[in-house]
This record gives structure tokens, C-alpha cells and sequence, in this order.
């Protein structure tokens, strides 16, 4: 998908679910659309953001089956396939490569805690083996503060002495700007992604692929903006504001706040829903969230306005 694209910002997708708290399949393939035509070179389906560890394999297969069934060009996407069964794993790996998508973002089993780099190597061994090492582009997803199981330096060495064709790069949800340098210092050859768009101009400059963000459901025109523009002076300033949004979002829990904010642009209410055990914001919140986001919005698009 992203081989020859050195820049890249994608978004990763919240998933609409309807009232009866299932996947509302017909919105998630206008939802991606929107995405893409608002910036992002790319969405993210079934990740963290969009609840995937949240539904059955079954629904993250129809999901993946609408988006397309949508339209949306398979190589515009990358989709999150990691569970704590193995076997999930490479069935819904499977499938999405079947439906064209190459590009596939997992994070390592993760209900066992502490386990061994040997067992973390074993587990993405027997997934490429299973799929056939050169039928997909992987993508190593680090989010210790979710999974409590890192990816590390060690591991993405040993992938990449056994696997070279096939790991293509690496997402880092750490929040720590030091883990995702050493990435991109130590692994030039694959696309390092940082896990938000607080990072997004470092990355670039140190020589990384973009980030994959959450908060880009509603940044995503900046975001894009701003991987376009970082070698310009107005680089500093579109990452300032860029981070402010972020900052605003990140008061209240991530994916509830996003979706309000996804209610408010777009009027639909499908994005108020969340699957337990995730809780939606009270009315109070969500219009405290709207309020502080329209106005840092507002600001950074003065802002901006002045500096051109």
C-alpha cells in the first residue's frame, strides 16, 4: 500500500454502531470516504480506535467486506487483525489479504503478560507462515500502555533477519518521542509511524514514515496539511496548533470524545454509541468537549490565516 510514499498520515478509523450497539456497516464505508477526502492518505480499519478487540472476528471480516463493497481502494487501507487467539489472527489476516489489503497492522497477543521475546517472535512467525511471508506487508503495533506487551528493539531485529520483504514498518503508540527515534535511527528500512500526531513533525524530520492517529478523525485536514508543509516555516506553527486539538481531546477518554466530535461535524447520531464496556460522555462533557474543541479550532484557524 505505502511502498514509494515516504509520507504518510492515516487516519485510524472509529467504527459508527448503531443503536443496538452493532457495526453500523453502511456509515463505516461513508465514514472512510469522508476521511480520505478530508486528507488522510490512508485509513486504518479495526484498531484500537475503532473498538476492534471489542467485536467478534465475524464482524470485523464485514466490516472490512462493506468498506469495500463501498468502494474504497484496498490499497488506501490498513487493517488491524491482532487478537489474543492466534488462530483470530491469522484468520482475519487471511481474509483481509484475500479482499487486497496488504497492509496489515498487528499488535502481539497480549493477554499473557511478561511473556518471552522468543515467545513474541514465535507468534508472528507461525502469522507469516500461515499467510505465506510474501502475500502481505506487516505492520508491528507497539502500544505497551494498552497491551502491556512491548515490541522490542530485539524482536523487530529478529523479524527483520528472518522476514525482510515482509516487514514493512512499525507503529509506536508509546507516547515516548525517544522510542519512536530509536526506531527510525535503528530501522531505516522500514516506515516508522508514530501513534499521534503530537510527534508528527519530529518524526518527519528525523527521517519516519508520518503517524497513524486517532485524533485525525477530526485533525486529519491539518494533519495532512502539515506533512505536506514540514519542511516549510510554517511547519512549526501548524504542529503547535495540531497539538492543541490533541491536548483538548485527550481531557476527556479518546474514542467517546472523538466520537462526540464526529456527532457534531457530521449531525449523525450513530457516533454517540459505544460498546460496553467503553461509556459514552455525559451531556455535560460532550458539550464541554465541543466547546473547547471549536475554540482551539477556531483559534489555530485565525492563526493560520494571519501567516498566509
Amino acid at each position: 500500500m505505502f511502498q514509494g510514499k515516504r509520507f504518510s498520515v492515516l487516519t485510524a478509523s472509529l467504527t459508527p454502531l448503531d443503536q443496538n450497539l452493532g457495526v453500523d456497516y453502511d456509515h463505516l464505508g461513508t465514514h472512510v470516504h469522508w476521511l480520505l477526502k478530508r486528507g488522510a492518505t490512508g485509513v486504518v480499519l479495526m484498531g484500537t480506535t475503532g473498538e476492534a478487540n471489542s467485536l467478534s472476528t465475524a464482524e470485523r471480516k464485514h466490516a472490512l467486506d462493506a468498506v469495500l463493497d463501498a468502494g474504497v481502494d484496498p490499497h488506501q487501507l490498513m487493517v488491524g487483525t491482532g487478537c489474543c487467539a492466534l488462530t483470530d489472527t491469522v484468520d482475519l489476516t487471511e481474509h483481509a489479504v484475500e479482499a487486497g489489503v496488504q497492509s496489515i497492522l498487528v499488535i502481539p497477543p497480549f493477554y499473557y503478560k511478561n511473556v518471552s521475546e522468543d515467545g513474541l517472535f514465535a507468534a508472528y512467525d507461525y502469522l507469516l507462515q500461515s499467510i505465506g511471508s510474501r502475500r502481505l506487508r506487516l505492520y508491528l503495533y507497539h502500544f505497551p500502555k494498552m497491551s502491556a506487551t512491548p515490541i522490542t528493539p530485539g524482536l523487530v531485529e529478529r523479524l527483520l533477519h528472518r522476514y525482510p520483504g515482509s516487514i514493512a514498518g512499525f507503529k509506536d503508540s508509546s507516547g515516548n518521542w525517544n522510542s519512536i527515534l530509536e526506531m527510525i535511527r535503528n530501522f531505516p528500512e522500514i516506515q516508522v509511524f508514530a501513534g499521534s500526531e503530537q510527534f508528527l513533525l519530529e518524526t518527519l524530520r528525523a527521517g519516519g514514515a508520518g503517524c497513524i492517529s486517532a485524533a485525525a478523525n477530526v485533525t486529519s485536514p491539518l494533519t495532512a496539511d502539515l506533512a505536506g508543509k514540514w519542511e516549510t516555516p510554517e511547519s512549526d506553527i501548524l504542529q503547535r496548533h495540531i497539538h492543541q486539538i490533541r491536548k483538548a481531546v485527550e481531557q476527556w477518554p479518546m474514542i467517546a470524545a472523538l466520537k462526540v466530535l464526529m456527532q457534531h461535524l457530521t449531525g449523525r447520531n450513530v457516533w454517540m454509541n459505544l460498546r460496553p464496556p467503553l461509556s459514552p460522555l455525559s451531556p455535560d462533557e460532550a458539550n464541554r468537549c465541543i466547546e473547547l474543541y471549536e475554540s482551539v479550532s477556531t483559534s489555530a484557524t485565525h492563526s493560520l490565516h494571519g501567516i498566509q
